[in-house]
């Protein structure tokens, strides 16, 4: 009876010796792991974090190129927070973010509804969906300087927009697209349009591609239509993609630049300037580039709580979940 008493207690005590050498093997290979990729983490840090203080810093000055001493003697021309009430009261600042808030609310919600009923249309199969899928996403994968180019040819007085529209009414029109500032806007938007609905079909897709198809088979046994599947099974597992597909493009939409800048310049006038254009135009026309560093930070603070509202939202999602 000891005797199985002893050999039980040193069997336990193995067990234990066991876990605790485990345990420690573990430790130190997290110790290890982490070693060695101290070096990387840090290029990450130094490649992420200095421009943004280095973009801090000059934001609080009025240090130009111009001015003859590098960006760290910034501090000698410092101005404190002048470069951001400066921009509260700049009404060209503010313009180009309406017209970026006006594409945006045009463009994001035009390219999600046409892209979701394409991604629906897709799910299906009908003869040469290959094909079409292929031509379908051509247009993401042009450069954005050449369909810039190629919607500035289109939007043309002569050009073939205005010769679909003689030709559907039956007399000759002659609409200056690009050089009205009513009607440049809406030439732009079409171009973002047609260049970026791809994206959010692709993304789309993906997500309807992930719906169970046997629940789908099981509620059309039970007698629902497809606008009730659609509306219990599909868009409640499309929540997460669907707040992906419209973070990206209102992030996009905020940096789109080479297509509108090579059809219009931003113009005529400003009245295509988004703000990416303003931004351009302040640093290589103007110099100020305290005043954009301001600028620039404002926009990242504000896209960055945008972001931060979708990641919180997908993450609320997927506890549910």
């Amino acid at each position: 009876m000891s005797l199985s008493v002893s050999t039980k207690e040193e069997a336990e005590m193995v067990v234990v010796d066991a876990a605790g050498g485990g345990g420690r093997q573990d430790e130190e290979s997290r110790r290890l792991g982490f070693a060695l990729t101290v070096p990387a983490q840090m290029l990450v840090l130094f490649i992420a974090a200095f421009p943004l203080l280095m973009q801090a810093y000059i934001s609080l000055t009025d240090w130009s190129p111009l001015d003859g001493i590098g960006w760290w003697r910034a501090w000698e021309l410092w101005n404190g927070f002048a470069n951001y009430s400066d921009l509260a009261t700049d009404n060209r600042f503010w313009g180009a973010l309406g017209r970026t808030i006006i594409v945006m609310a045009i463009c994001v919600p035009a390219e999600f509804l046409l892209g979701f009923g394409l991604a629906i249309l897709f799910t299906g199969n009908f003869v040469g969906r290959r094909f079409f899928y292929s031509v379908l996403l051509m247009p993401m994968m042009v450069v954005p300087a050449v369909a810039g180019y190629m919607f500035f040819m289109l939007f043309q007085s002569g050009g073939p927009v205005n010769d679909i529209l003689s030709a559907i009414i039956g007399s000759p029109v002659q609409i200056a697209w690009l050089s009205d500032p009513d009607l440049a806007l809406f030439a732009v938007i079409a171009s973002d349009i047609w260049q970026w609905t791809p994206l959010m079909f692709l993304i789309l897709l993906a997500g309807l591609l992930g719906v169970p198809e046997d629940q789908l088979k099981a509620a059309t046994l039970l007698g629902a239509s497809w606008w009730q599947r659609f509306v219990t099974i599909v868009l409640p597992r499309m929540k997460t993609i669907i707040v992906i597909a419209l973070a990206i493009r209102v992030i996009e939409n905020f940096k789109v630049f080479d297509t509108f800048y090579i059809m219009t310049g931003g113009g005529p006038g400003v009245a295509t300037e988004t703000i990416s254009i303003f931004i351009y135009k302040v640093t290589t026309q103007e110099l100020v580039w305290g005043y954009v560093a301001a600028i620039g930070l404002t926009i990242l603070i504000v896209l960055s709580v945008v972001a931060g509202v979708a990641i919180k939202y997908m993450s609320a999602q997927r506890r549910e979940a």
